[in-house]
């Protein structure tokens, strides 16, 4: 975990409520895909923990869903805001465990950390493929960055409105080996449900501190209770006891 500051270089809507923030700084913190930074607030007292969405040398992306005041201040953040920020929190996704065709699933929010993790599959000479989960067509995004990405790419709304109609853990299809999941504890529970394959589910959890001390983040699991934001947020499918 590394304390600094950070300037915000980019920040647009993507869709419906969701933003994406493009921000310079120090980023020798962060290491894997699925890890996350803690966002300091004027005026609150809690950090918002953000998923990592892509990363290199010198600045961060991340995208965000407005769902309180935290959030919603952000969007009005222009560039040249600087910000506090913790980086290379949580553990993130083991690459290294994943097979030459790996689903990565995100679910809404879920999304952005499943960008990084193509990227990092296919540096290691992996052939990953993408599912994207929404509500509706209004709230679809990075689909156009996946594929261009060269990975296939399957969009899902729950309406019907765009892509298939339905949920995720409907469009796993078959002939992978392996997967890598992020979204809401349902979509999560119901993806490891369907799928005989092992696997590493990515928690969304609200945290206090965003890195072990306040144990206000637990999840049980085989092996005790494990707190999302150190021991997480990422853990193995056989390991979660729903």
């Amino acid at each position: 975990m590394k304390q600094s500051l950070f300037t915000v270089a980019e920040n647009r809507p993507l869709a419906k409520d969701v933003w994406q923030m493009t921000l310079r700084g120090d980023t020798s913190a962060i290491t894997a895909p699925g890890q996350f930074i803690n966002i300091k607030l004027a005026g609150h007292f809690l950090r918002r923990p953000i998923s990592v969405c892509d990363w290199n040398d010198e600045s961060v992306t991340i995208i965000y869903k407005v769902l309180g005041k935290g959030t919603d201040e952000m969007t009005r953040m222009t560039e040249g805001t600087v910000l506090d920020i913790l980086t290379g929190l949580g553990n993130g996704f083991d690459t290294a465990k994943c097979g030459d065709k790996t689903l990565l699933i995100g679910g809404g929010v879920g999304v952005p950390p499943m960008y990084g993790t193509a990227k990092r599959l296919l540096s290691e000479g992996k052939h990953p493929i993408a599912v994207l989960g929404f509500n509706s067509k209004c709230d679809v995004f990075y689909e156009e960055e996946f594929r261009a990405l060269g990975v296939e790419t399957r969009v899902v709304t729950v309406d019907g409105s765009y892509g298939q109609k339905g949920f995720v853990s409907e469009a796993l299809g078959e002939g992978y080996d392996y997967f890598c999941a992020c979204g809401p504890v349902a979509m999560l529970k119901a993806v490891s449900d369907a799928s005989t394959s092992d696997g590493l589910l990515s928690f969304e959890e609200r945290m206090g501190c965003g890195f072990g001390a306040c144990v206000g983040c637990t999840c049980k699991t085989k092996y005790g209770n494990k707190r999302i934001c150190k021991d997480g947020p990422v853990l193995t499918k056989e390991e979660v006891v729903w």
